[in-house]
């Protein structure tokens, strides 16, 4: 079947078998390795997109769903060569180690944003809680969203 969609503000024609994983086609089709398997199952947030901006676990959506919607992957945020401010936070504040979960906190944290960005410390741990760390203690990570927060609210005004 073929699939048509907005991949990182480009429009993407691929063609897709009916079973196949968002995840893989990212992956393994389109060479956008920044989304990360991690368990396979929808419990650990590494593999964390954004579809419509809303986040979406790439294991547990199969490809076809995402037919005439736009997707959004961790290569889509930064800009021009530029990192994206809660790239940028989180280098700043120690929340990458391994880097591994990192593509799933930075999709997940910046859904966040888009709909709220002013959140509250319990906020942002609330909404990243489905996204695990096995490096960092999540609070250098929280420290980077609540950061980015604010500087992406200062560059606005």
């Amino acid at each position: 079947m073929r699939l048509r969609f907005r991949l990182n503000g480009r429009a993407v024609e691929v063609g897709v078998p009916p079973g196949r994983r968002l995840l893989d086609l990212l992956r393994e089709d389109l060479g956008l390795i920044g989304t990360k398997e991690g368990c396979g199952e929808g419990e650990c947030g590494a593999c964390t997109v954004l579809v419509d901006g809303k986040p979406r676990l790439a294991c547990l959506t199969l490809a076809l769903q995402v037919e005439g919607k736009e997707v959004l992957t961790v290569e889509g945020l930064a800009q021009g060569g530029k990192l994206h401010p809660l790239q940028e936070a989180l280098v700043e504040t120690g929340g990458v180690q391994c880097g591994f979960c990192t593509p799933g906190f930075l999709m997940a944290a910046y859904a966040l944003l888009l709909v709220n960005p002013r959140p509250s410390r319990e906020e942002v741990r609330a909404w990243l809680s489905g996204n695990l760390c096995r490096c960092t203690g999540y609070e250098q990570i929280v420290d980077a969203v609540l950061l980015a927060a604010e500087r992406m609210r200062d560059a606005r005004a």
